[in-house]
């Protein structure tokens, strides 16, 4: 078994990233790597941090019973004999991924209140894809295949935005805790103009 060489997670043919030229890693995943970039500038700690909120997963997967705080150490453990982790810094390839700041503009440029977005993860569009009711009709949005930029922000009303952008449309939604009730905010086409000079 194949296993992703930043964050360990089983390497398998749906969720391989993408180089600079669009073919397939075959080192990484799509949520560490896309476009020949690493999504995001973590530290190993920070890392294993943001892994170990999926220890539920991991648990249910691999049958054991392991707290959050068990899982981070295990991880921490693991994370040196992996690449990314063992590489110089000076020969990652690009810390943190080119496009991230641009799609972080457009979406604070929506102006929507309460929505305010300082970081971005990749999620496969499966992960994220709602059901919506538009015209009396239930439909998706996303593709379930297809990467996307996204993240979730906490409403003071207990309700929750979700953004998942790529380099076309920016989709903001806003539902209850576990996607339900979820509607349509706005879906928007990506200006890339805008900014240039």
């Amino acid at each position: 078994m194949r296993f992703c060489q930043s964050c360990g997670m089983p390497l398998t043919d749906d969720i391989l990233g993408t180089n600079a030229d669009g073919s397939k890693s075959e080192e990484f995943c799509i949520y560490c790597y896309k476009d020949g970039a690493f999504t995001g500038n973590y530290t190993m700690e920070e890392m294993a941090d943001y892994c170990s909120m999926f220890v539920d997963e991991y648990n249910k997967n691999m049958g054991k019973q392991l707290t959050k705080c068990e899982y981070k150490q295990q991880l921490l453990q693991w994370f040196p004999k992996l690449k990314r982790w063992s590489m110089p810094q000076d020969a990652i390839p690009h810390a943190d991924h080119p496009m991230k700041q641009v799609y972080i503009d457009h979406i604070n440029a929506l102006g929507i209140d309460e929505l305010h977005v300082n970081n971005l993860y990749v999620f496969m569009g499966a992960m994220v894809n709602q059901s919506y009711t538009v015209n009396g009709n239930t439909t998706k949005l996303l593709n379930d295949d297809e990467a996307y930029w996204g993240t979730q922000i906490p409403k003071s009303n207990g309700r929750c935005y979700g953004v998942a952008c790529n380099e076309k449309y920016i989709l903001v939604s806003e539902y209850n805790k576990d996607g339900i009730d979820a509607e349509v905010v706005t879906l928007t086409r990506i200006d890339h103009e805008v900014g240039k000079k």
